[in-house]
């Protein structure tokens, strides 16, 4: 690959290398120069610019990208389209993220304009959440690079996957003492109980025994009797050595301890035994709170059916000191947090992407609420919030206003947010504030989108998303098709108070303009983007192409 600076006469056909911007113009670093382009910045008075020209056996970054996100992603992942040299990977399910560190090394040490960064190894993920990202630092990499890089991302199996958890059936088995409350044991059932429903299990059957051999051993064997696929005991006291009261009670009911004491802190007291098939786990003291412990690391494992015995056990002490780490994630206090029992998910790393649907207007060219006229049976709001659905945008956040009730009830039980716009009659602006002010406080981005285009895809709007990086310098991303701008837009947390300033019947089109330097454009498959509803006519076209394409 040639890089340097060149007369600008020269340039045509070479990749600019640095966004530039001359009047009402801005040209993108990435951008392949045409002979318009040469000319019009020679009109600019500019004679000299840096441009790379791609040389015998060089991959552009795009490309690039893909090939080894493509060859990475194994069972449970997806990938977006790829975007200024990254690709982007995504969970399909909720699960435990599974690959070798080796070769996620030995792929970043081949060449240094090659990455690939992810989420830490055995993380708990959900569904549409970035586990890892490919990023192309140049504009592109050499072929023989390329290929070893992918034939590492492909060695064997595909280097990255998420295992989905399963659905286990869980016994529980507490021990007491003499002044033990009772509702110390209640509070660990039903902190038990948190965590299990997050993991997507259920708890079987709970027994209490006093904490004696003989009866601990009687209380295993008949809960591992009920066919459970786990087995939990909670001693009263902790476990100090390998034959006292609860791995005695586990030997003694027909089983085996198979490793005790684990690297990882809260949670070095962990017993790992089985009876029969059945693992049991002698817990430690710290599991009683729902705060992440060592307990937390082996069950996520044991659910996802993942292998986990004294080998990976010991390998878990980098990373294993949770005691002095405040800031990390806590997915199971729900009830400290205030949340419902079931617990909420923590939001995925990376852009938090949410959408607006703009369904409030007063349809006034179409003579009717273009919102509630049907498209092949269904409603044009419930359709276009359908393919929002089908993106990664969440929250999906419908604004109404004219015949609000009605449009609620066309939108249905479809998992949209609503809220009513009283104001909608002043014009669009006023709906966009709505949505805005309805948005969580930690959105980085929205996509903006009108309630009339029903044919727009989940696939157009995640590739927006992969698109977008306000740190890059793309905070407004615009879907482009054969050279013509189109809807929906995604913006930056950054506009929402320009946006919700606005008045009147406008929306933020103008702001792209004033902010050109920030814009990506993103070329689309199809001319949905282009479409959108507001004449009888137009509805009657629509309505006969779905027609013909059903």
């Amino acid at each position: 690959m040639w890089f340097g600076e060149v007369p600008v006469a020269a340039a045509e056909g070479a990749i600019l290398v640095h966004s530039i911007r001359f009047g009402k113009t801005a040209l993108k670093k990435g951008r392949i120069l045409s002979a318009e382009d040469t000319a019009a910045i020679s009109a600019a008075d500019i004679d000299e610019i840096t441009v790379v020209r791609l040389e015998p056996g060089d991959v552009r970054e795009d490309p690039a990208a893909g090939r080894i996100a493509a060859a990475a992603a194994g069972a449970g992942i997806s990938g977006s389209p790829p975007f200024t040299g990254r690709a982007n990977l995504f969970a399909d399910t909720k699960g435990l993220l599974v690959f070798d560190r080796d070769r996620v090394d030995r792929l970043n040490m081949i060449d240094e304009s090659i990455t690939i960064g992810t989420l830490p190894r055995f993380a708990v993920v959900e569904p549409r959440q970035m586990i890892a990202t490919v990023k192309i630092i140049p504009f592109a990499v050499p072929e023989d690079a390329l290929a070893r890089c992918a034939a590492i991302a492909a060695e064997g199996e595909p280097l990255l996957r998420v295992v989905p958890f399963r659905a286990l059936s869980v016994g529980l088995v507490q021990t007491r003492l003499p002044g033990l409350k009772e509702s110390i044991l209640d509070k660990t059932r039903d902190v038990t109980l948190g965590r299990l429903d997050a993991l997507g299990c259920h708890l079987a059957c709970e027994r209490r025994c006093a904490h004696r051999t003989a009866e601990l051993t009687q209380e295993i064997a008949a809960t591992v009797a009920e066919g459970v696929d786990l087995v939990l005991v909670h001693g009263a006291s902790a476990i100090a050595d390998r034959r006292d009261v609860i791995p005695a009670a586990i030997v003694a009911a027909g089983g085996s301890i198979e490793h005790f004491g684990m690297p990882v802190d809260p949670g070095n007291l962990l017993l790992l035994g089985h009876v029969g098939e059945t693992v049991v786990l002698g817990l430690p003291g710290c599991a009683r709170s729902p705060k992440v412990n060592g307990f937390d690391w082996v069950l996520e494992r044991i659910v996802a059916g993942v292998p986990v015995g004294p080998r990976e056990i010991m390998a878990m002490g980098v990373g294993g000191l949770l005691a002095e780490i405040p800031a990390r994630g806590q997915p199971r206090a729900a009830t400290e947090a205030g949340a419902d029992k079931k617990g909420a998910a923590k939001p995925p790393p990376g852009p938090r992407i949410a959408a607006i649907l703009l369904a409030a207007g007063k349809s006034s060219r179409m003579g009717s609420n273009k919102m509630l006229e049907e498209i092949d049976g269904v409603p044009m709001v419930a359709r276009t919030a359908q393919r929002l659905l089908s993106s990664r945008a969440r929250p999906v956040i419908a604004v109404l206003g004219n015949m609000a009730d009605s449009v609620d009830a066309a939108i249905g039980k479809l998992p949209v947010e609503r809220v009513r716009n009283p104001n909608f009659a002043e014009g669009l602006s006023t709906s966009l504030k709505a949505g805005l002010a309805a948005l969580p406080v930690e959105c980085d981005g929205a996509i903006i989108c009108l309630g009339d285009m029903p044919l727009i895809t989940g696939r157009d709007l995640d590739k927006l998303a992969a698109a977008f990086n306000p740190l890059e310098g793309r905070a407004i991303v615009v879907p482009v098709r054969d050279g013509k701008r189109g809807n929906p837009v995604l913006w930056a947390r950054r506009f929402f108070h320009e946006m919700s300033a606005l008045a009147g019947d406008v929306g933020a089109r103008h702001l792209i303009g004033e902010h050109a330097e920030l814009v990506a454009e993103v070329e689309m498959d199809s001319d949905s983007i282009l479409v959108d509803i507001d004449t009888p006519d137009a509805l009657a076209a629509l309505r006969g192409a779905v027609k013909t394409t059903g």
